[in-house]
């Protein structure tokens, strides 16, 4: 009987993977694709058979996260719940995130999204997208009477968004507790901050 063959290696996974890593620990503008070759126990080479830059590696990298987060949005905002449950879904979202894989969501803040002259620039169509979902989710909420009127949905999504972007840095920079009970607690406590602040007085 013939033995079962090893699922042969996704070099390209690997040194996404890699990358992570090691721009997570030493930041992206100090590694070279050396330090990701290595990282990854690929040849120097390999690397640019697969991307013609470390650029385009951390392109592909924030691409691949952003995308899952737009979807989960669209899909939230899809649902039959109410628009508070909506931003609950979304903020659970990108705390599970960062709890599933903090190396990737500390390079995709710190790196990408908080980059304003660089990558955040690059990538500010998708960003946006992402704003503006969240904007619809509000704006909507003010249709259905959830929400107060006098409250800009625009400003709402930027306050909501920015305060989950505040407690990933807070954790990514050990300034916060970081436990299971913390991230459970935080979810929760974001929502109430901002749902509570825009329920109709």
């Amino acid at each position: 009987m013939a033995e079962a063959k090893a699922p042969p290696i996704d070099k390209r996974r690997n040194i996404l993977d890699a990358a992570i890593e090691v721009f997570a620990r030493q930041g992206f503008h100090s590694t070279r694709v050396s330090d990701i070759a290595d990282e990854a126990g690929v040849a120097y080479g390999l690397v640019y058979h697969y991307f013609d830059s470390k650029e385009e590696v951390l392109n592909e990298l924030f691409t691949e996260r952003w995308s899952l987060l737009l979807t989960a949005i669209e899909e939230a905002d899809a649902s039959a719940e109410s628009p508070r449950s909506k931003l609950a879904a979304v903020a659970a979202f990108i705390v599970d995130s960062y709890q599933h894989n903090p190396e990737l969501m500390k390079v995709i803040i710190v790196e990408v999204t908080r980059a304003a002259n660089s990558f955040g620039r690059t990538h500010l169509p998708e960003i946006r997208r992402a704003y503006d979902s969240i904007t619809k989710i509000v704006s909507d909420g003010q249709e259905q009477g959830a929400f107060r009127r006098d409250i800009d949905p625009a400003f709402a999504s930027m306050s909501f968004y920015g305060a989950i972007e505040q407690l990933l840095s807070g954790w990514i920079f050990e300034v916060i507790p970081a436990s299971s009970a913390d991230y459970d607690q935080a979810k929760e406590l974001v929502v109430a901050t901002i749902c509570d602040g825009l329920e109709p007085r």
